[in-house]
């Protein structure tokens, strides 16, 4: 007997990988979904494959996907874009699905069909990886009394990463969300990186915007040089606004010579560049649970981030690299991690704190759960 069907509805995947880590858990979760007999498909827009020279694929990463051709409507970056043809077809798609798992932001892609799967009847399954929170703005103040209030309250499940992420749901909801269920972000298992040889390489892998603080990055560069004069350093990531700012930087601190930004690089690609670096440095404020964190720790790669970041305490606790409180601590916690033995023992540590506490595995066991309720909730109320 087949599977339940899964629609997992993200805002934007694109070559450049443009949205970042909720893309990257739902199509982590689609494989891991599909491998447990589950009929899984992405959708959501797409855009840039004109320029990359093809058309919008059919599948992702071994996902099937239907894609649809992003719209510009109004100049509001991410909320701002959307599809006719999606909006027209939303409902077709959640009819066509036994769920529909919903990774939720205030836009004009992931609220439709939110909206369409309520309309439909269906199971909804609504994840918002931080993205959802109370907000002043007036756009998000219409969008949460047209819509959001609507799918949050109407929900089969919320899954939230944090007791902070699940305070600023009820929040927006504006009463406490009874079906809500602590999912965390998992990562599948990963070749270790090799021993570490060679010049210490030091990575920053992620969008170049304001958040997640680049030009602190670079501005840690020369006091690690002063120890490791050998040492190289990358920017990898599309921009969001900040690489004037971070090339600005690196030339007025004359480091063209020892910092590179090859910007946004496929799944396979960053991979690599993980498993090449000695220390993976994340410096960005209100991270609620990155992924490209996990995807350091899988291989083996030492993370430095900071206090804010929602895996700050499980990397301290587990020696899987440093935490920092401000862009002065930057620099003295990536020279720690390049002693060698230091940096061998973080490693060690780091595949272990991935394997047992952010492995799919665990990950999937929960959302099955999850599942299984709300399609039992369904059938009692059909009954």
């Amino acid at each position: 007997m087949s599977g339940p069907r899964v629609l997992h509805a993200v805002t934007l995947h694109s070559p450049t990988h443009a949205f970042g880590g909720p893309v990257r858990v739902a199509l982590n979760l689609c494989r891991g979904l599909a491998s447990h007999g589950h009929r899984v498909r992405l959708t959501g827009l797409g855009d840039g494959f004109d320029a990359a020279g093809g058309a919008l694929p059919t599948e992702v990463e071994g996902v099937p996907a239907r894609l649809y051709q992003a719209r510009t409507i109004l100049p509001l970056g991410f909320s701002g874009i959307t599809s006719p043809a999606l909006l027209a077809g939303a409902g077709a798609l959640v009819r066509n699905a036994d769920i529909v798992h919903v990774h939720l932001a205030r836009d004009l892609v992931t609220l439709p069909v939110a909206l369409a799967a309520l309309r439909a009847g269906r199971p909804l399954v609504l994840q918002t990886h931080g993205m959802v929170d109370p907000s002043d703005r007036t756009l998000a103040k219409v969008l949460d009394a047209v819509a959001v209030r609507r799918v949050l309250r109407g929900a089969s499940a919320v899954l939230y990463l944090t007791g902070r992420e699940r305070r600023d749901l009820d929040a927006v909801a504006g009463r406490p969300l009874e079906r809500s269920v602590r999912l965390v972000n998992g990562v599948p298992a990963q070749e270790p990186r090799p021993a570490q040889a060679g010049p210490p390489r030091v990575l920053y892998a992620a969008r170049l915007q304001a958040r997640k603080r680049p030009t602190d990055f670079v501005a840690a560069v020369p006091e690690i040089l002063r120890h490791h004069p050998d040492a190289t350093f990358v920017l990898a990531g599309p921009d969001e606004g900040e690489r004037p700012a971070v090339e600005a930087l690196v030339a007025e601190l004359g480091l063209r010579d020892r910092v590179s930004l090859p910007g946004p690089l496929p799944a396979g690609r960053m991979l690599e560049e993980l498993r090449r670096a000695h220390v993976y440095v994340l410096p960005s404020v209100d991270e609620p649970f990155p992924m490209s964190v996990l995807e350091a720790l899988s291989v083996g790669t030492p993370a430095v981030v900071t206090t804010s970041n929602g895996l700050a305490r499980d990397i301290a606790e587990a020696g899987a690299g440093r935490v920092v409180t401000d862009a002065a601590g930057l620099a003295p916690a990536v020279r720690a991690l390049l002693d060698p033995a230091a940096n061998a023992a973080a490693s060690t540590a780091a595949r272990e704190l991935a394997a047992k506490a952010f492995s799919m595995d665990a990950v999937l066991d929960t959302l099955l759960g999850v599942y299984d309720t709300v399609r039992r909730g369904q059938a009692g109320s059909q009954a």
